[in-house]
C-alpha cells in the first residue's frame, strides 16, 4: 500500500499516499455510488469491469517508478473527492500518460480539478526525469480539455468519431507536454 503521507497541497487540495479508508470511500464512488456522474465524463466508452475491494485496493500498490506512487488520492476539506495517476506508454522514450478523476461532483467547476492535476504535473516532473507526459480524453469532455489547455498541454492528436457515447460519435484527443515546456511554464 502506498504510504499516506502527504505528497503535495495546493490552496484547496492535497495529494497523499492513500490509506485504507481512502480507499474505502473511493471504491464507493467508482463502484457503488447509484448517481456514477463522473463515468459519464472519464472514458464512459470503456467498458470496466467492476473489481473486489481487495482487486481495488491491491492497484493502488503500484508504483511507476521506486518510491512514486501510480496514484495519488485528491483530498480537499478533509475528505478524498478522487484521485490522480499515471501509467507507462513507453519506458524507452519516458512517456507517461496521466489522468485525473474527481468523484464528487460537488468539487466539479470550482478549480479543484485544476489545482490537483497541476500539483500532480509539477510532482512527476520534478520528482521524476520523465520527458514527457500525455493525457487522452475524448471530445465530449470539454472541462478535462479544458484543464489541460490551461496547464500548457498541446492538442497531439485528435482522431475523428473515434469513440461512441450514448449513441453519438466523439472524437479522440491527445494532449501532451514536455518536460521543457513544464520548466518553461514554471520559470525552472
Amino acid at each position: 500500500m502506498t504510504s499516506s503521507h502527504l505528497f503535495d497541497q495546493g490552496n484547496k487540495v492535497v495529494l497523499k499516499g492513500a490509506t485504507n479508508k481512502d480507499i474505502e470511500e473511493l471504491y464507493f464512488w467508482k463502484f457503488e455510488e447509484k448517481e456514477q456522474e463522473a463515468k459519464k465524463w472519464n472514458g464512459p466508452y470503456i467498458p470496466e469491469d467492476k473489481m473486489t475491494k481487495d482487486e481495488y485496493q491491491k492497484d493502488w500498490e503500484k508504483e511507476i517508478f521506486p518510491d512514486i506512487p501510480a496514484s495519488l488520492v485528491i483530498i480537499c476539506e478533509g475528505k478524498p473527492i478522487g484521485y490522480v495517476g499515471a501509467y507507462w506508454v513507453d519506458k524507452n522514450t519516458n512517456w507517461l500518460e496521466t489522468g485525473i478523476v474527481i468523484y464528487d461532483s460537488n468539487f466539479w467547476n470550482g478549480g479543484f480539478g485544476t489545482e490537483a492535476y497541476e500539483l500532480w504535473i509539477d510532482y512527476l516532473f520534478t520528482s521524476t526525469d520523465i520527458h514527457r507526459l500525455g493525457m487522452s480524453t475524448w471530445s465530449g469532455n470539454t472541462r478535462m480539455v479544458k484543464v489541460a489547455d490551461k496547464l500548457g498541454m498541446k492538442e497531439e492528436a485528435r482522431i475523428r468519431d473515434a469513440r461512441m457515447v450514448n449513441g453519438e460519435y466523439f472524437d479522440a484527443i491527445k494532449m501532451g507536454i514536455l518536460r521543457k515546456e513544464w520548466e518553461e511554464i514554471k520559470g525552472i
